[in-house]
């Protein structure tokens, strides 16, 4: 694996994306809340819930001995298990974690980074992923893509 493809992984992005929003709550506040409790508990539920849609999703990939990195292709197309709900869990899961960290932290206007960070996922990972699997399962590909959903 080259180093751009060791470092330009979903994880990195993930925490660039938190750490901006972290920067944005502890130094940039402008006064603005989510207003306390409910928060803190929806942030909480978002990140668990996000963790775990990744481990459900992993397992899965792991079960049918199929590699979870990005930029290598897959050995195996999983439909099964939570990939029969959405294509893409992993990345679902980890756009629940930012959303979830940005409500926890009360980083109001770092809101605007969920949609983007979707945005970067979808062209730098998701697209080409699909893309590798279209050619490589053909038929399969093509009746799991009009089955399930990409994202929900």
């Amino acid at each position: 694996m080259s180093l751009k493809n060791s470092i330009d992984l979903p994880p990195v992005w993930l925490i660039a994306f938190g750490a901006t929003a972290w920067v944005q709550a502890k130094f940039y506040p402008m006064g603005l809340d989510f207003g306390g409790a409910w928060a803190d508990l929806a942030g909480g539920l978002l990140v668990g819930g996000g963790v775990l849609l990744m481990g459900l999703a992993i397992y899965e990939m792991r079960r049918k001995k199929t590699t979870v990195i990005p930029h290598r292709d897959a050995d195996h197309l999983v439909q099964s298990g939570i990939f029969s709900r959405t294509r893409n869990p992993i990345y679902l899961g980890d756009a629940l974690v930012l959303l979830g960290l940005i409500l926890n932290w009360n980083a109001v206007l770092a809101l605007p980074l969920v949609p983007i960070f979707v945005w970067v996922i979808e062209k730098r990972f998701i697209v080409p992923e699909e893309n590798r699997l279209r050619r490589k399962f053909r038929a399969d590909f093509a009746r799991y893509e009009k089955k399930v959903r990409r994202w929900i």
